[in-house]
C-alpha cells in the first residue's frame, strides 16, 4: 500500500513538472523567438520567402555597440529607473503611513486625488513639464528623467503601500507606543519590516512603469547624453537605413532582460507583495 501511494505520488509530481515545463516553454517561446530575430542578418528577416533553417549573425549586435553607444544608452536607463524608484519609496512610504494610520478629515479624499493624478493623460502636462525643466537647466540629464519617472509613479506607489499597510494590526503599534516608540521608530522598525513584499511589489511595478516610458523621455533626452532604452528603440526604426528589425530585436530584450532578472530575483517577495492588500483600498 505505501510503496503504491508513493509510486502515484511520483507520478502526480511527474505529470505536475511537465505542464509546468509546458507551460514555461509556452510562455518563453516569443522571447526566444524574438531575441533569435536579433541574431539573423537584415536580409533574411524582410524577405519575403519563409527561410526554415536561419543563418546566425552578429551583425546586429556589433551595431548596437560599436555604431551605437548603446553601453551609454543602458547606463542612462538604470540609473534614471533606480533613483526614480528610491525618490518615490522615500515620499510615498510616509505619505501611505499617514493615508493608512492618521484619522484627520479629507484623509480619504487626499487619497483618491494623489490617485487621481494617475488617470490624467500624460501629453496634457508634457509642454508645461518640457519649460520647467528648461527653466531649471535639468534637460538632457539623467536627473530629469529621475524625478519626471519619479512623478508618474509616486501616486501609483503610494496607494499601493497604502493598501498593504492598511493590512498591519493596529495592535502591533499600541504595543509599541507603550514601550514609548515614536511614530518614526514605529513605522522604519515595524510597519516597513512587515510590509517589505508590498514595498518589493510596489518597486517592480514603477520599474516597469519607468522602462516603458517614452513620451517624456523623448521630450526630455533630446541629445544623446540622456537617451535611455526606449529612445534608443526609436533610433532603429527610421532614417535612410530603414527599420533595422534585427537591431531592434536585441536592444529590446536588453531593455526586458533587467527586468526579468529583478523579478526571478525577489519571485518569493513579489508573490507574497501580490497576495497582500489586494482587496483593501
Amino acid at each position: 500500500m505505501a510503496s503504491q501511494r508513493k509510486k502515484t505520488s511520483g507520478e502526480s509530481m511527474l505529470l505536475r513538472y511537465l505542464i509546468l515545463g509546458a507551460w514555461a516553454l509556452f510562455c518563453l517561446t516569443p522571447v526566444l523567438w524574438f531575441l533569435s530575430i536579433g541574431f539573423r542578418p537584415r536580409t533574411e528577416i524582410i524577405t519575403p520567402t519563409p527561410i526554415y533553417w536561419p543563418t546566425f549573425s552578429l551583425d546586429a549586435w556589433h551595431m548596437i555597440w560599436e555604431d551605437w553607444p548603446m553601453a551609454k544608452y543602458l547606463r542612462n536607463s538604470v540609473a534614471a529607473i533606480i533613483g526614480s524608484v528610491i525618490i518615490d519609496l522615500v515620499l510615498a512610504i510616509p505619505a501611505a503611513y499617514s493615508l493608512s494610520r492618521f484619522e484627520y478629515r479629507g484623509r480619504d479624499d487626499i487619497g483618491f486625488y494623489i490617485l487621481s493624478t494617475r488617470m490624467m493623460a500624460p501629453a496634457i502636462v508634457a509642454v508645461p513639464i518640457f519649460f520647467l525643466f528648461r527653466t531649471m537647466g535639468l534637460l538632457d540629464t539623467i536627473w530629469a528623467l529621475m524625478l519626471i519617472y519619479a512623478a508618474i509613479n509616486l501616486s501609483f506607489v503610494t496607494w499601493i503601500i497604502r493598501s498593504y499597510m492598511l493590512d498591519i494590526p493596529k495592535e502591533l503599534e499600541d504595543a509599541a507606543k507603550t514601550d514609548g516608540a515614536g511614530e518614526i521608530r514605529i513605522l522604519w522598525e515595524i510597519i516597513v519590516p512587515a510590509i517589505l513584499p508590498g514595498i518589493i511589489t510596489a518597486s517592480v511595478i514603477a520599474m516597469i512603469f519607468a522602462i516603458n516610458e517614452f513620451l517624456f523621455t523623448l521630450l526630455i533626452a533630446s541629445t544623446p547624453d540622456a537617451y535611455t532604452m526606449s529612445v534608443a528603440l526609436a533610433n532603429f526604426t527610421g532614417g535612410s537605413d530603414g527599420v533595422i528589425y534585427n537591431a531592434i530585436a536585441l536592444v529590446a530584450f536588453l531593455a526586458f532582460l533587467p527586468v526579468f532578472l529583478v523579478v526571478v530575483l525577489i519571485q518569493k517577495h513579489l508573490s507574497r507583495g501580490l497576495t497582500m492588500g489586494a482587496v483593501k483600498g
